[in-house]
């Protein structure tokens, strides 16, 4: 990192260590429209690189806090966790000598157009102090809410059943494609039940707080069954999200992948204040008799 330009982008997939604080509220505050405004413009004009994007930009007052709050020499990531602000990616530039909006705009433009291309950093903070000045354009965290729990599980299922329809290697074992696994409510009871209980007690494990295991959930769910596994995952914001970061894993690839397995529930629960944000559990099953 130079002294003049400090560029990065940190990759927030998980949690930021330590928990979040949630901001107070605050007084409404009009958005610092020139600089956000020609962010926008450089970012749906391409600048002088990659092509346009013709995503949002909102500008986040807790953004400007943290912004606010690095320019003070606090670290990146505890900034943002003083200011409630949850991203899963965040690029941040600090820019020395610019008397204007407009100076820090032919800078931005011409060092960082590749990141400002990037349609997932939608919103957008920035503070000043003197011809210095540190934005900082992130992603969102944006969980999907208890509403849509049913959604999701289809999506899970579509995902998993997409993987399951092609033959791959899970680690050193090859698994030949599998058929489609089928939606199960007790399943999904124990499944969410599991990530309630993970979301509570700020874990990502099979061992449920209580000391059960998947099969001792399952059952308690009214579920009989012959074989059983289960996934677990914690920080990932969509169903495709977590499918893939499961087949990413050879030993969550090889359960989603065994073609003994035929049902299927999945569940998550998200607590902003823990480390990883969102839990998830998915079981997966071939009942006694059926």
């Amino acid at each position: 990192m130079t002294h003049r330009r400090i560029h990065h982008v940190l990759l927030l997939a998980a949690a930021l260590g330590g928990g979040f604080v949630l901001a107070q509220p605050r007084q409404d505050r009009s958005a610092p429209r020139e600089l956000v405004d020609g962010i926008a413009a450089l970012r749906a004009g391409g600048c002088a690189g990659p092509a346009g994007t013709p995503a949002r930009l909102r500008w986040k007052p807790e953004l400007s806090d943290a912004a606010r709050l690095i320019a003070q020499g606090v670290p990146a990531q505890d900034a943002l966790r003083r200011s409630g602000y949850r991203p899963t990616r965040l690029f941040q530039a600090h820019l020395d000598g610019h008397r204007s909006p407009a100076a820090v705009l032919q800078t931005m433009a011409r060092q960082y157009c590749r990141q400002l291309a990037d349609a997932r950093l939608g919103d957008a903070g920035w503070h000043r102090r003197g011809q210095s000045w540190w934005i900082l354009l992130a992603a969102p965290f944006e969980p999907p809410p208890p509403s849509a729990a049913a959604e999701v599980a289809r999506q899970v299922l579509a995902h998993s059943n997409e993987a399951r329809a092609r033959g791959r290697r899970c680690g050193d074992e090859f698994f030949a494609a599998s058929g489609p696994l089928r939606l199960d409510a007790r399943l999904g009871e124990a499944a969410a039940a599991h990530a309630q209980d993970m979301a509570r007690h700020g874990f990502v494990r099979h061992e449920g707080s209580d000391g059960s295991s998947p099969g001792e959930r399952a059952t308690r769910a009214g579920y009989r069954w012959r074989s059983i596994a289960e996934n677990v995952a914690g920080g990932q914001t969509t169903a495709r999200q977590v499918v893939q970061e499961w087949l990413r894993s050879p030993v969550h690839c090889a359960a989603l992948m065994r073609p003994d397995l035929t049902e299927m529930g999945v569940g998550y629960a998200v607590d902003i204040r823990s480390e990883a944000g969102i839990f998830w559990s998915q079981k997966l099953a071939r009942p006694l008799q059926r």
